[in-house]
């Protein structure tokens, strides 16, 4: 076997003479048997006319024969363990004599892993204050605002306008909503709406462009001027609940505002707790690449690149357009490179520890799906397993509890 570059091999493999033409007779034996031939009974063809008449045919069913079945017992021989497809190339395949071909194909990296139990990362128990708390209580009562009709009058700065909104031009599919709520100068409003329905009284209406800066969500209209006609339906007040033990009842299962407090702060903590550890184990997976130096492999790095471009594909990124393909996955590529490198090494420290997902682990994120999508928990699991997914289910919680363990070990530090 032979190092190409990388993860990259191939191997010259030859089939005897003997074994090819013992293969030639069998699918020769299995040809005569169907082949009808004009002047012969069926099966009576001679094997000669059969030979001569189909040798493509048998050509290519002796090669897809021979040449996985040679392929998989050298490569179990000499125990690779290969990635993708392999590339079959230079076949010599001639009457009376051996079969040979080259194959080039990759395999998994074999590599030495570097210490990974004392890795030191940035982390401290995160907070959370009296303001959070009341931050957070404020959203909820914003969530749950009525909204009361207000005497006609020219909208005005801070009010909650009711307007019908349709795109004339710019945007593609038509951007189309018989009734959308604006807060007039609000944060989230883009200033040219707050401009242009200022002034105006309801059942007023007015055409005007609005440029979506780049950046913006959805994608498709980052960086598009769209032209509008806006007819104002209403004029709202925003009307807050107030924080009492009613409202609690009302949010969900809370007696009193206090058990609502004491809910929310042990939500905020939890939330910070798990985004605080994820950005450290983050930290440490870099560390963990940063210490490891080894090829991956190009069929890796390509299904990891394709993953992402679907992704983007999702949010809105024209495929079609080959100079926006070419770009974005030149730019993606060392991420996707990292990121492969990242499976490998959490995967190979999963083995060396033994780590594993238990079957109580899956069934306890199927069920978290079930609850979720409101369906049955033994259909659903039944479905999952049947399409796959519930061995990806398996994969990530191995290495949700890979990087369980590695934040475990570290040392932390305080964070700066």
């Amino acid at each position: 076997m032979a190092l190409i570059e990388g993860c990259r091999h191939e191997l010259d493999i030859s089939i005897s003479a003997e074994e090819v033409e013992a293969e030639i007779a069998r699918v020769l034996s299995g040809l005569q048997k169907r082949a009808r031939l004009p002047g012969f009974r069926p099966g009576k063809a001679p094997a000669t006319l059969i030979r001569r008449q189909f040798q493509e045919d048998i050509r290519q069913q002796v090669l897809e024969s021979l040449i996985p079945k040679h392929l998989n017992e050298r490569f179990r021989q000499e125990s690779l363990n290969v990635v993708g497809v392999p590339d079959i190339r230079d076949v010599h395949f001639k009457n009376g004599e051996p079969l040979r071909f080259r194959v080039e194909f990759e395999v998994v990296p074999d590599f030495e892993l570097e210490d990974y139990k004392n890795l030191t990362v940035a982390y401290a128990d995160p907070e959370v204050s009296e303001e959070d708390v009341a931050r957070r209580l404020e959203e909820i009562r914003e969530q749950k605002a009525d909204y009361a009709n207000v005497e006609p009058r020219p909208i005005a700065q801070g009010d909650h306008a009711a307007v019908s909104l349709h795109s004339l031009s710019g945007a593609e599919p038509p951007i189309r909503h018989d009734e959308t709520m604006l807060h007039v100068g609000g944060p989230d409003t883009l200033p040219a709406f707050t401009e242009n329905l200022t002034g105006l009284s309801p059942g007023e209406e007015r055409e005007f462009e609005v440029s979506y800066p780049e950046g913006h969500f959805p994608e498709r209209l980052a960086g598009q001027t769209v032209r509008f006609r806006a007819r104002v339906k209403g004029i709202r007040r925003r009307e807050l609940p107030e924080l009492n033990d009613e409202f609690a009842q009302d949010v969900g299962d809370y007696r009193t505002v206090e058990e609502l407090r004491e809910a929310v702060r042990k939500s905020l903590l939890a939330n910070r707790q798990q985004e605080a550890r994820a950005e450290a184990k983050g930290k440490l997976v870099e560390q963990l690449i940063d210490s490891h130096d080894f090829p991956v492999p190009e069929a890796y790095t390509a299904q990891q690149l394709k993953k992402k471009l679907q992704r983007a594909v999702d949010y809105g990124l024209d495929v079609n357009d080959s100079e926006t393909r070419k770009k974005f996955l030149a730019a993606e590529r060392e991420r996707a490179v990292r990121e492969v490198k990242a499976s490998l090494l959490l995967s190979r420290i999963a083995d060396r520890e033994a780590i594993h997902a238990t079957p109580d682990d899956v069934d306890r994120e199927v069920e978290r799906i079930a609850r979720q999508r409101r369906e049955a928990f033994a259909g659903l699991r039944v479905r999952l397993e049947k399409d796959g997914t519930l061995g990806r289910i398996a994969d990530h919680i191995r290495t949700e509890k890979t990087l369980d363990f590695l934040f475990e070990q570290a040392r932390k530090t305080p964070s700066e």
